[in-house]
């Protein structure tokens, strides 16, 4: 059984398992755990499957060297690397491996984040505003909302947050930090309380679920990182090996959504009557739709309530 960790529960457990296994079991093989964090995916397959080399990659040092420790059973076996899950291919070219049998995507910020107040990404602690998931490198969250301008702004919110009181919302911070410029959590949450109506509040939720997403989104680059990262984790599977990504919002799955159908639908020209060689689909989706967790997980693991996981399996060479 994998050990439990009180700050860590993997979603979706068994379903990765079950995805990836026959991509993995009974033989050697090479699976990218893509977004480490604290090691619960990757620790529940080096279990699963004895004859598994393991790649970790995670661009939070904090949550690379727990890992390490977590996983130090299996030290011969795994190869954790401090990258971001965009430099795949390059992490895979320094390892010498050419191609894997499998790839675990589990996105968005990892429980360890969020459960570290001084991080800043929760907005129910009151903390600096960081929001980097690597505190070495890069822009804060003080920095985008001090810096930006209004118009800016607005679009991060707009677009990253799915925000509707975005331009308000932007003009407010522009306003106030006139006064003073933010550095913590708590002023922002209150400036939020303040704009966004009370009637939205009623129904949409915390106000500050939106704007945070969005800081979080822009601080850390994770929507073109992801664009990125796609297209390169696809390439490198193997014909047989399985990819999973789970998403925690709708900007993410809609992203992966549209990588697995260009790969899944046939390019040869319409209308004519055979397929032409080299023209099939590359992939086949293994999930229909976006799959959730169920009650039971929801219940015993609250984090789990907005996963979206798809899966697809390589069935011809990357063209």
């Amino acid at each position: 059984m994998t050990r439990e960790n009180p700050r860590h529960v993997p979603v979706l457990l068994e379903r990765v398992l079950a995805l990836l296994a026959p991509a993995l079991e009974g033989r050697p093989a090479i699976a990218v755990d893509a977004t480490l964090g604290l090691g619960g995916h990757s620790e529940a397959l080096l279990q699963a499957h004895p004859q598994l080399t393991l790649v970790g990659l995670d661009r939070d040092p904090n949550a690379l060297a727990l890992s390490r420790e977590r996983l130090a059973p299996y030290a011969d076996r795994i190869h954790l690397v401090h990258a971001v899950y965009d430099e795949l291919p390059d992490v895979l070219d320094e390892l010498g491996i050419a191609a894997v049998d499998g790839v675990l995507f589990d996105l968005g910020v990892s429980s360890m984040q969020l459960d570290e107040a001084d991080r800043g990404f929760a907005y129910a602690k009151d903390a600096p505003l960081d929001m980097r998931m690597d505190q070495s490198t890069g822009i804060t969250a003080a920095d985008v909302l001090n810096t930006y301008d209004v118009r800016d702004l607005a679009r991060i919110l707009r677009d990253y947050g799915e925000e509707r009181f975005a331009g308000k919302i932007a003009k407010a911070v522009a306003a106030e930090r006139q006064r003073e410029p933010f550095s913590t959590s708590e002023r922002l949450v209150q400036l939020l309380y303040n704009t966004v109506p009370a009637a939205s509040r009623r129904t949409g939720g915390h106000p500050a679920k939106r704007t945070f997403q969005a800081l979080r989104i822009e601080v850390n680059g994770e929507l073109e990182v992801l664009r990125r990262a796609m297209p390169a984790a696809l390439s490198r599977l193997k014909v047989g090996g399985r990819i999973v990504v789970e998403s925690y919002q709708s900007l993410e799955d809609r992203l992966v959504k549209r990588a697995f159908a260009e790969l899944a639908k046939s390019t040869t020209p319409e209308g004519l009557p055979v397929e032409l060689p080299g023209h099939g689909p590359q992939v086949r989706l293994l999930t229909r739709g976006a799959e959730q967790a169920d009650e039971a997980e929801t219940e015993h693991n609250p984090r789990a309530a907005p996963v979206r996981l798809r899966a697809a399996e390589r069935i011809r060479e990357a063209s």
